[in-house]
């Protein structure tokens, strides 16, 4: 049986039967991440292609005494940046709130992905780029903050601080949309 470090070798000797592998194992991390981000399935699609091009393109560069999640997030997360920066102000649609009740109200369900979308319109609207990754990477994707600090190259001051301002921000939209 080969581990992930077998596999990311054969990357690097060129081997694309490797690299379908890591692919397969790996973009449903890279689409959950970009469509948290950018509240866009078709723009977290592009992301998740535009990163395992990158991926292979700069397989080489890879580090193998780090995690390579911890790198394949580094490089959806710069590209989940680069978009937000290029999108225009993502606002929040009127039937997104309805799907925001909906969940509220039955936490049992499990959401689709325009159901996410919408979610993160409601919740997200205000937050810097910076701020929704963090927020994103920890309490969405579930990441210790060290990981989160060697993904976005923020310091863990400044992570704790982009969280604390998302969880604020995040709190006040469901206030005002009358959740306590």
């Amino acid at each position: 049986m080969q581990t992930e470090s077998d596999i990311i070798q054969q990357c690097r000797d060129g081997n694309k039967e490797a690299f379908r592998w890591l692919v397969q194992q790996h973009q449903r991390l890279v689409f959950s991440l970009a469509l948290k981000m950018l509240a866009d399935e078709e723009e977290a699609k592009d992301v998740v292609q535009e990163t395992f091009i990158r991926v292979w393109q700069r397989i080489s560069d890879y580090n193998p005494q780090k995690p390579f999640t911890t790198w394949l997030y580094t490089i959806a997360s710069r590209f989940c940046l680069d978009r937000l920066k290029q999108m225009h102000r993502i606002l929040p649609l009127p039937e997104d709130e309805s799907v925001l009740q909906r969940f509220a109200n039955d936490e049992q369900q499990t959401l689709e992905n325009s159901e996410w979308v919408s979610i993160v319109r409601m919740l997200a609207e205000g937050l810097s780029p910076k701020q929704k990754l963090v927020f994103t990477l920890c309490q969405l994707e579930g990441l210790p903050s060290a990981e989160v600090e060697q993904i976005t190259g923020l310091d863990a001051k400044q992570v704790k601080s982009n969280l604390y301002v998302a969880r604020q921000t995040i709190r006040e939209r469901l206030k005002h949309l009358g959740y306590e």
